[in-house]
């Protein structure tokens, strides 16, 4: 192996999909890099493919094996996607931990939540201010996001420059934050980029990206038109926006609740960090019962139609004392993220029945998004000019997409999808090696692997059922009665109309019958031959071959 230095890149989430970011940096001889690791984020699961798990990070197995070379974890922002996985997976790291004072707030949140102790945890000032960590000269450069104080990484290699764009878009009146600064984003390219690591979520979209401050107005102006009782619904992390929401309601004559426990940390968190400032005052639940329907808005959480969230327990009945009545009105200011459309559907329709007026963002005008689109990305592009750009945060469509683009500028670029390093030590990327880089599932209170087998298992129980057979064998190792059998997600009745429990136990019944001594005496055999009749019995009778689990008790002389 060369013992010359290199610089890789090696995504472990993030990068083939939207969320669950965790970008590894490392500088040094191949096989002893020393490793920075920017966010550690999580994505969430759906009943479909993950059903019961609660969320799902990077498999962080490769770093955890390399840990005593990994100098420093930055993280970019405090949306989940970024900074959810802080908590749950740092202390397998047990690197220093750094971030702005928001993005700060909310993690030491996190690790809490997790009984970890914050003492890693480091706030650190805008650029120029940097951070030493092994070869690394890290900075943070303020950038214009959908949650306050985001920023890009200014990473400084032996090797060269690296901008690490973090989740961006080019908004100079983003409202709450800090504004996007070209000329401070010039300065940075001045000295030479060598690598452009680029936010790639909105490639296909054409237009330029609005400002938030250009929804004010239309906010204002349904709100003042509103009769009834108003809700709003947004993201919790844009506080941008729950600003404006509220600013709006109280010029309307309106108090304002904050429902949803994220929504009230979020607000919470800009306030003691500093970058939220004359907020309106809000109301508790307890106190909205005294005020007239009219004189109300509500700012509650869940969005993305998340099921426990405050927006689907007021579709379904009284939430904290509160309860939505016809003539009322309910805003999606927010964007339906690719997956969530059915939950999303589903409130929309409860509330229609109760005679609520849903307004949704169909026609742009409660909504702008976080993320640079196609022609900022150019622009970005054109003003950091870097020698080559590698494409993340995006689904494969979105990277390969990103590459067609920087190729129009003439930079060299490549796709690396999670598991894939490159090395960025020469004039184009180039792939160095693959390791395995899978997921891990957050299931109750243990990690799992997402190769372990539980959720396969979990699923396959939901699309087939279950069938316990229990046999108590004496010790004579013969039968002590007939197989019992209990069902679980299954018909009671099946094609000759008996009940199915009794058609399974009486064909059961006669294979232990018909079983000889050799059979009897070895629980392996019995068990597979139970099954199989088990399987095939239903098969037969229901048209399906549910999962079948044999519990063998032998009575001891």
């Amino acid at each position: 192996m060369s013992s010359k230095n290199r610089l890789i890149y090696l995504p472990l989430g993030g990068a083939g999909e939207i969320g669950m970011n965790a970008y590894v940096y490392g500088y040094g001889a191949p096989g002893a890099e020393r490793l920075i690791l920017v966010d550690l984020g999580v994505t969430f699961p759906d009943m479909d493919g993950t059903p019961g798990v609660d969320l799902i990070f990077a498999d962080i197995d490769w770093l955890v094996e390399r840990r005593d070379r990994l100098d420093a974890i930055f993280i970019t922002h405090a949306h989940e996607d970024h900074v959810g996985a802080l908590g749950h997976l740092w202390p397998r790291l047990k690197a220093p931990v750094y971030t702005r004072a928001f993005t700060g707030n909310i993690a030491a949140r996190k690790m809490e939540e997790q009984g970890v102790d914050t003492q890693a945890l480091n706030v650190v000032g805008p650029w120029p201010q940097t951070v030493t960590a092994g070869p690394f000269t890290v900075g943070f450069l303020p950038v214009s996001h959908s949650i306050p104080e985001s920023s890009a990484m200014v990473i400084n290699t032996p090797a060269g420059r690296i901008v690490h764009s973090g989740d961006f878009k080019l908004d100079k009146n983003p409202i709450v934050g800090e504004a996007f600064d070209p000329d401070l984003w010039a300065d940075i390219a001045a000295k030479g980029v060598k690598v452009l690591t680029c936010d790639s979520t909105n490639v296909f979209s054409p237009n330029p990206g609005r400002s938030e401050s250009t929804l004010g107005p239309a906010i204002r102006q349904l709100v003042e038109r509103s009769d009834g009782m108003l809700v709003a619904t947004t993201f919790a992390s844009n506080v941008a926006r729950l600003k404006t929401l509220a600013e709006a309601g109280r010029d309307a004559g309106r108090s304002i609740v904050l429902l949803g426990r994220a929504m009230r940390r979020m607000v919470e968190a800009g306030v003691e960090s500093g970058v939220l400032r004359d907020f309106p005052t809000v109301i508790a639940p307890e106190d909205a019962a005294d005020i007239p329907r009219e004189n109300l808005m509500l700012i509650v959480t869940g969005s993305q139609g998340e099921r426990r969230a405050a927006s689907a327990q007021l579709a379904r009945g009284k939430y904290m004392g509160l309860e939505l009545k016809e003539g009322d009105t309910f805003l999606f200011s927010s964007k339906t993220i690719p997956g969530n459309e059915r939950g999303v559907l589903r409130i929309v329709n409860a509330l229609s029945e109760k005679g609520v007026d849903v307004v949704d963002d169909g026609a742009d005008l409660y909504h702008v998004s976080g993320h640079a689109n196609r022609p900022d990305l150019q622009k970005m592009h054109q003003l950091m000019k870097p020698q080559m750009l590698i494409p993340m945060h995006g689904e494969h469509r979105h990277l390969r997409e990103h590459v067609k683009l920087a190729a129009e500028s003439g930079i060299a670029a490549a796709i690396a999808t999670n598991g894939t390093m490159l090395d960025l030590t020469g004039d184009a990327p180039r792939v160095a090696e693959y390791i395995e880089a899978g997921r891990t599932y957050l299931d109750g209170a243990a990690q799992i692997g997402a190769l372990s087998g539980v959720v396969r298992d979990r699923i396959r129980l939901a699309l087939n059922g279950l069938v316990l057979v229990t046999l108590i064998i004496d010790e004579e190792d013969e039968p002590l009665g007939e197989p019992w059998v209990e069902i679980m997600g299954l018909p009671e009745t099946g094609r000759s109309n008996a009940s199915l429990v009794e058609v399974l136990e009486e064909d059961l019944t006669q294979l232990v019958a018909r079983a000889d001594d050799k059979m009897l005496m070895d629980d392996d055999k019995l068990e597979e031959a139970l099954r199989r009749r088990a399987r095939q019995s239903a098969q037969d009778e229901i048209g399906k071959k549910p999962e079948v689990v044999v519990v063998i008790s032998r009575l001891s002389a």
